[in-house]
């Protein structure tokens, strides 16, 4: 081989040589960043667990109940069947007050709760939020679903979450929204009917629960300690309660709200 060729055949390999000591050193140095640990979800011990139930009564006169105007929306009008009536305030019978969210407010700090596989439905129908209080966990699926044969926009106004706004109209599929942090409450607008307000309780424990007609709430799988019991309502405001349970213990909590 001439001289000159032997040159350039050196160099050739020398080149190649390191191109191949860098490949193989961006190889070792381009690792996966190592898996996230697993959550630490606190377990309830069964055999321990206890229950908080009560109810929530209204006391005072009870304010008229203001009508809804729906005329600009026959198919809503139609929906109802005659007059609708807000829902900002609803007693029932014995003073039995509903749509009151009772939730546990101090004393799971340091527990990790998984959150609950099944989703939480909210419904659009008769141009209504059904049902109007409502409680997820965070984590958890809020469905929305849209009965009407009419077109309803979803719109929560957070405060600590991310605000978000969707249309729906008739027939189309349900959408799924997830809350990433806690926050109590958080109101729902529509934006298309403006008599449609809901609002929802985002907790990252399962210990709440919203009155029904007969003001009566349970919270139950609960472990022993000292808590602090909040009741959240739409027009009356918050009370809390403490409260201790004991091992496999049981307590009942009532609270009353007086009208103005």
């Amino acid at each position: 081989m001439k001289p000159h060729l032997k040159i350039v055949a050196c160099l050739t390999l020398t080149v190649s040589a390191a191109m191949s000591g860098c490949s193989k050193s961006s190889t070792r140095h381009a690792t996966m960043p190592p898996a996230a640990p697993a959550p630490n979800y606190f377990k309830v011990d069964p055999a321990t667990a206890g229950s908080v139930s009560g109810s929530i009564r209204y006391q005072g006169p009870r304010p008229a109940r203001k009508p809804v105007d729906m005329s600009n929306e026959p198919a809503c009008v139609d929906a109802n069947h005659g007059k609708v009536y807000e829902d900002s305030l609803v007693v029932g019978p014995h003073n039995a007050l509903a749509n009151a969210f009772v939730y546990i407010e101090k004393g799971l700090e340091g527990k990790t709760f998984a959150p609950a596989p099944s989703p939480v439905t909210i419904d659009q129908k008769g141009c209504w939020f059904r049902p109007h209080v409502l409680g997820v966990q965070t984590g958890q699926t809020l469905q929305i679903v849209n009965s009407d044969p009419v077109t309803h926009n979803i719109h929560p106004m957070p405060q600590v979450n991310r605000e978000w706004n969707h249309s729906q109209g008739s027939g189309d599929p349900p959408m799924n929204h997830r809350f990433t942090k806690a926050e109590v409450m958080i109101p729902i607008k529509c934006n298309i009917h403006g008599w449609m307000h809901a609002y929802v309780g985002v907790l990252d424990h399962p210990y709440f629960a919203v009155t029904g007609d007969d003001g009566k709430f349970t919270i139950s799988n609960l472990p022993p300690g000292t808590y602090t019991l909040a009741v959240w309502t739409q027009t009356l405001g918050d009370q809390q309660q403490t409260i201790t349970l004991a091992p496999r213990g049981s307590a009942r909590v009532d609270f009353t709200f007086h009208g103005k």
